[in-house]
Order: structure tokens, then C-alpha cells, then sequence
């Protein structure tokens, strides 16, 4: 099987560059992949996050696509709860029609943020916490592809005078609960495996294979799986840098909020955990993608075959720029 290799972007902000440099250095980073041969690029979308630097993916895109050549550009994805489905089909339609046949629309259920940014997204309206979010993201399809039914109140709205160049559509999705929902209205699906190792198994994509089939889509569904990813010269090396990451995501689940730390300090920390968090660690650490080029494309390619999909895309968090780069640099060697 032949793996088309792609990137998700979450614009960390990265311990060796002011947080005021985290959007430029996403986009010195999309440069260097598109000149690598990656497929996909996609940016993330976070709100009130010392971590992550980009609440609004379609700028990003936007930059992106302008001063890249071949790599296609989207968002993984969209938090549509907090929008209206017209105005996201105008913005990625433009930018389908200023960057042809590059642009992808990736969709999320999650607010990603806090309830307190949900809540001043929506205002001076009440947010609905994705209660709506099938209703939006079929309303959203038919904005795209200009064929919502006529007894729909929206019908005649053009969204552009030449509304045909279109966006590729994705749904994301972590733990299946969107599968079903994107197989039945026809979305490709984009797993978030990085998100939930645990809980992200090749079943969803049936789920969603079954639906697709079901509604009589006749297009060709495509389906990814995103991972976290950090690959290095060496397997010792890559571990190392991947404990920023990994730390991360522990003291989140630890109720902790801090920046990034160095790989040498995670280290140090570890040293001083008990032993039930050390084991948390080693757990997380376990659902990542690590090691050298050769380990990580052996391990890329029996995700691809146990999830039966021919794309994985990778999500690389480190303390500095210069490592999520050479990550990116050492991975793209072994495929």
C-alpha cells in the first residue's frame, strides 16, 4: 500500500520562540513539509490556550496556501458549534476559488476550548454544545455543494457568483462518536487517534464504511488516521523530545496547566513522579509513534493496514521549532 503521508498543525507555542512567533513559525513549517513531498496540511483550531496559538484556522489557511505550491491545505478541523454554516462555506469557498483544487474543510463537534470561551463565541446568543452539529454540518455540505433542496428556506442563497470550486470535506472524529453521522452524509472521515489511542479502533471506520453505503453515496469515501508522531536520528533522541508532549497531555489529565516544558525538565520531573504517574506517562507515551525513521515508518505502515486506510497524518508537539522541523525532516526518509 502505497501511504500518502500528511501533517496536523496545532501551532504550538514553542518553549525556544516568543508565543508572538507560534503562527509565523506554522507557517515555516507548512513551507518545509510542502517542499518535502507531504500530502496534507491542516491547522487546528483552540481558543483561550497557552499552548496552542491558532483560534482561526481559516487565516491560517489561507497564509498557508498563498505561500506554498503543492500541498493541500485544510483545517482539522472547524469547530462549527460555535458558527454559522453560510459563513464557513463563504470563507473556505473563497479560498477553494483563490487556491484550486488545494483546499480542505475538516469539521469538529469539540468546542476546543473552555465553556467560558464557548459561551463568549456564542455571544450574545447561548451556545449549544454541538447539539446542532448534524443539523449545521448538513446545512454546511449543502452551502458547498450548491444543492440544498428547494423546500429548504436557504436554497436560493448563492454563496458566491461562481460557487463551483468546492473545498474537499472531511469530519473529524476521536472515538466514533461523528462516524455514523459522517458516513451518512456523505463527508470523508478523518480519525483523531492522537486525541484517544485508546478508544480509536479500525471498527469506526466500518461504522462509518456502512453508513456510507447505506445513504448511496457514489463517490469514493476517503478515510485518514492522525497520530502523534515525533521521529529522530536516534530512538533515544525521539523519546526524549516527544516528553514535552507527552507531559503535556499528563498534566492535563492531572488537572495541571503550565507551558511547555524542556525535554530535560519533563525528565526531571518524571524522576520525582510516584509510581502511578509514572506509569501514566509510560502509557501515554506508549499510544505515541517514536523512534527513528525506519521504526516510525514500520509502525505508520501497520496503522495503515490495521485501519485500512492508504493516509496518516502526524502531529508532532515539541519544545522547540528546530525539533518539530528535523521530526518532520528524519520522518519523510523512511517512506
Amino acid at each position: 500500500m502505497s501511504i500518502k503521508l500528511s501533517v496536523v498543525d496545532q501551532s504550538p507555542v514553542h518553549g525556544s520562540h516568543a508565543a508572538i512567533d507560534a503562527p509565523r513559525l506554522t507557517i515555516e513549517l507548512a513551507q518545509l513539509c510542502d517542499t518535502l513531498g507531504y500530502y496534507r496540511y491542516w491547522v487546528a483550531e483552540h481558543h483561550d490556550s497557552i499552548h496552542f496559538a491558532n483560534p482561526c484556522p481559516e487565516i491560517m489557511i489561507a497564509a498557508i496556501a498563498s505561500v506554498t505550491q503543492n500541498i493541500r491545505v485544510g483545517s482539522g478541523g472547524v469547530m462549527l458549534s460555535h458558527y454559522s454554516p453560510l459563513k464557513v462555506a463563504e470563507s473556505f469557498k473563497m479560498m477553494a476559488t483563490l487556491f484550486p483544487d488545494r483546499i480542505d474543510l475538516g469539521i469538529g463537534r469539540a468546542p476546543g476550548g473552555t465553556g467560558l470561551t464557548s459561551q463568549a463565541l456564542a455571544y450574545p446568543h447561548q451556545p449549544h454544545h454541538g447539539d446542532l452539529y448534524a443539523n449545521q454540518a448538513q446545512l454546511l455540505k449543502g452551502f458547498i455543494e450548491g444543492n440544498l433542496p428547494d423546500n429548504n428556506p436557504f436554497s436560493t442563497i448563492k454563496v458566491l457568483p461562481d460557487s463551483s470550486p468546492q473545498p474537499e470535506l472531511w469530519m473529524l472524529g476521536s472515538s466514533g462518536g461523528s462516524a455514523g453521522l459522517a458516513g451518512h452524509l456523505g463527508y470523508n472521515i478523518a480519525l483523531a487517534r492522537f486525541i484517544d489511542p485508546d478508544n480509536c479502533h479500525p471498527s469506526i471506520f466500518s461504522e462509518y464504511l456502512q453508513q456510507w453505503q447505506q445513504a448511496g453515496h457514489p463517490q469514493k469515501p476517503n478515510k485518514m488516521v492522525a497520530i502523534a508522531c515525533i521521529c529522530a536520528e536516534t530512538e533515544a533522541e525521539a523519546k526524549l523530545r516527544a516528553g514535552t508532549a507527552v507531559y503535556r497531555k499528563l498534566a492535563a489529565q492531572l488537572g495541571m496547566r503550565e507551558a511547555f516544558l524542556t525535554p530535560s525538565e519533563v525528565q526531571d520531573r518524571y524522576r520525582e513522579f510516584p509510581a502511578s504517574h509514572q506509569a501514566q506517562y509510560d502509557h501515554i507515551l506508549n499510544g505515541y509513534t517514536v523512534g527513528t525513521p525506519e521504526q516510525c515508518s514500520e509502525e505508520i505502515n501497520q496503522l495503515a493496514q490495521d485501519f485500512d486506510c492508504d493516509e496518516i497524518a502526524t502531529v508532532a508537539v515539541t519544545h522547540s521549532q528546530a525539533d518539530r522541523l528535523d521530526s518532520y525532516t528524519q520522518l519523510i526518509k523512511g517512506f
